[in-house]
């Protein structure tokens, strides 16, 4: 099994939280007065979407490496449709363009893709998510 972590603390002077991963960081907020938001970083469901998009177009790129075939500029436009109360993702859609630099077909590298691509199959499949409460001091709480 492969796991990884995210870390999410408030940014200082704000009710917006700032998330890493090793070197990496991300501000999250909620648009501008809504719940004390600035619109100071994406909300969820703008995560959800860069989540799916950013992991497809790595995957076309681990995909491409290996059927040895270049590949140029991608594009990929990710759209998260919420509905309800609360508000749940019900549907997502990616527009994807794949330029092969020897001009081939880029549907079987897209396909391939698609098959392996871990966000998008988590979530067809459900994943179970756990909340629990953090042990004092453990959160910086």
């Amino acid at each position: 099994m492969i796991s990884t972590t995210v870390e999410l603390r408030t940014v200082e002077g704000t009710q917006a939280a700032m998330g890493w991963a090793g070197g990496h960081t991300i501000v999250v907020d909620r648009p501008e007065g809504k719940a004390g938001g600035l619109g100071l970083g994406f909300n969820g469901a703008q995560l959800l979407a860069l989540a799916i998009g950013g992991c497809f177009c790595n995957d076309l790129r681990y995909v491409a490496e290996e059927m040895g075939v270049k590949v140029g500029n991608i594009a990929v436009t990710v759209t998260v449709n919420l509905e309800g109360t609360p508000l749940l993702a019900t549907s997502a859609t990616m527009a994807v363009s794949c330029e092969t630099l020897d001009g081939s077909d880029p549907r079987r590298i897209v396909d391939k893709a698609e098959a392996i691509t871990a966000v998008s199959n988590s979530l067809r499949q459900g994943v179970p998510v756990a909340i629990e409460m953090a042990r004092r001091g453990a959160s910086g709480a």
